[in-house]
């Protein structure tokens, strides 16, 4: 067994001091993100399966439980809710009966595009928090230490999806008029 080269009280300060933190942030993400979605009637998990479903194009629930941190139940029950208002649709695979895959119907993905053109930053906590830091140092916060700790507990395969989303949206969506865009969706003006 490695000796430890930290002590007791150590371990239990940070232990304390990263569950306060989470729980006083996640309070405040919670707020913001229901917010964001309440237009849409979508609670937060539902919004996750839809997000997941946008970035992995065609996962299992297995991979939505795992990438959206939820119980398996928990991500067939709101996907199958999904599935009911026409938000997604299931499948299984040729060579995989074993496995419900998930895939966005164009309705969710309408939903889901909708969603991040209407995305304020202005009713972020989370994002004005940060503005301090941002003026000061010219960027935000990464955040690696906390990745890092992530990548620990739920490890690289969860890391590579966290960073996928991130780049489809750097790499597929514009920013015109203070709104984000996809190029394959139309503009509620152009449809009118």
């Amino acid at each position: 067994m490695p000796e430890k080269n930290y002590s007791l009280k150590e371990a239990m300060l940070f232990s304390q001091r990263i569950a306060q933190l989470s729980k006083a942030l996640w309070k405040s993400i919670e707020k913001d993100w229901q917010q964001w979605i309440k237009p849409f009637d979508l609670n937060i998990n539902e919004h996750h399966i839809l997000w997941i479903a946008y970035h992995l194009n065609g996962a299992s629930i297995s991979d939505v439980a795992k990438f959206g941190v939820m119980h398996v139940s928990t991500a067939f029950n709101f996907s199958k809710k999904l599935e009911e208002r026409g938000l997604l649709k299931f499948s299984k695979k040729e060579n995989d009966k074993r496995n419900t895959y998930i895939q966005l119907t164009d309705e969710g993905e309408s939903i889901l595009l909708q969603l991040m053109e209407n995305y304020n930053p202005n009713n972020n906590a989370a994002f004005t928090g940060a503005l301090p830091l941002r003026d000061l140092y010219g960027k935000f916060p990464e955040i690696i230490e906390m990745m890092a700790i992530v990548r620990n507990i739920y490890g690289e395969d969860f890391m590579e999806i966290f960073e996928k989303s991130f780049h489809n949206i750097e790499s597929e969506f514009s920013e015109e008029l203070q709104k984000l865009h996809h190029p394959n969706k139309k503009s509620e003006q152009e449809i009118v």
